[in-house]
């Protein structure tokens, strides 16, 4: 009689989480479809990254509000220890690359990209980042070139590619060239709205955007102001009008640069600024449950360890065991729809399978 019991219960248990997860009898789904993705990148950002940062912050930040965690493992396909362009590659096409390898395999054949799929697919894409837009992670969503060091190359493959906007700097690489080619004219030929100021990018609200706030990277923040949060604010505003969906992918770019040259300081500032950001897209996915927001990095950089601190006074103190990247799994955060998909640990390379697999996409 015990055993009958026991298994009409695991039975009952069983078709409740079935019924909780397809939907109820109608067929309806209790989680709305993906149409809109805005996978975010915070270079270089650990656990102990974004623990910083809500130590200064007094305990809190826009990121907890995801309701599911997991962990992705960043080594590349030549080294323990990845770097940006290996690292950004693996999200954003799927595959495991040799370090400095944009968009490549290993064999240096192109592989679509996640932007790229979602273009062949009518939706609107779009990078933003507080670095030139030409720079590892960013080129890796765009650009398939054998080096990253290849900027000029990166620039032109921007120019050439199916993308709706990119926000960032790096402008010198589309108009003081070895070729003397004057890339901007290309893209105002092209279709792109060319803004070279932040006032001027949150002035486009439709059609393609180029915005290149600088000449390379943008200021550090608090001297770059708040042009990553702005940007994604302006980035969303403009892509949210395709009716079939977007793809954005957002770099907090300088939080990797702070860990590398081992600034407490700056790397908070960085975390928080990313953070900022983070809460323009969750506010956006509140307002459009059909979208999801995907946060996780391509490494930890620094070997960051809290020693001490203060949650009532924001007081931090840390060390770094490095200049450099590290091989830790990195967390990977979700919110909004599909988000119970991105819990457990897996290869970054599983990050596009899964964006591919919400959005009904054939990889």
């Amino acid at each position: 009689m015990k055993r009958i019991r026991l298994s009409l219960i695991v039975v009952l248990s069983v078709f409740c989480v079935q019924w909780s997860v397809s939907g109820n009898k109608t067929g309806q789904e209790t989680t709305p479809q993906v149409k809109n993705v805005i996978v975010m990148i915070g270079d270089g950002m650990g656990v102990n990254q974004i623990y910083a940062g809500l130590t200064a912050n007094r305990g809190v930040l826009h990121l907890e509000q995801c309701q599911f965690v997991g962990f992705s493992k960043t080594y590349s396909a030549n080294s323990y220890i990845t770097d940006s362009a290996a690292g950004g590659t693996a999200i954003a096409c799927g595959v495991k690359t040799d370090n400095g390898a944009i968009g490549v395999d290993t064999d240096g054949n192109p592989v679509k990209s996640i932007l790229e799929y979602a273009a062949e697919n009518g939706l609107s894409t779009g990078v933003v980042a507080s670095c030139a837009v030409t720079h590892a992670t960013p080129a890796s969503f765009v650009a398939h070139q054998p080096s990253r060091k290849m900027e000029e190359e990166i620039a032109a493959d921007f120019v050439n590619s199916g993308i709706t906007l990119f926000i960032g700097g790096g402008k010198k690489y589309f108009d003081v060239r070895s070729d003397n080619q004057n890339l901007l004219d290309t893209l105002k030929a092209k279709g792109f709205q060319v803004a070279l100021t932040l006032d001027d990018v949150k002035k486009v609200t439709t059609g393609r955007l180029a915005g290149l706030v600088a000449d390379e990277h943008p200021a550090p923040y608090p001297e770059r102001g708040e042009f990553l949060p702005e940007s994604v604010e302006a980035a969303i505003n403009l892509l949210k009008n395709d009716d079939k969906g977007f793809c954005l992918m957002v770099e907090g770019s300088q939080i990797d640069w702070a860990c590398h040259a081992n600034e407490k300081e700056a790397t908070v500032n960085e975390m928080l600024d990313f953070d900022r950001a983070i809460k323009v897209a969750f506010d956006y996915a509140d307002q459009d449950p059909n979208t999801l927001v995907i946060i996780t990095a391509d490494h930890e950089t620094g070997g960051m360890a809290l020693t001490g601190g203060d949650l009532s006074t924001g007081k931090v103190e840390a060390v770094y065991a490095s200049k450099g990247h590290t091989s830790v799994m990195v967390p990977v955060f979700a919110y909004g729809a599909g988000a119970i998909e991105f819990a457990g640990i897996y290869q970054n390379t599983d990050i596009l399978t899964k964006i591919l697999k919400l959005y009904g996409f054939a990889k």
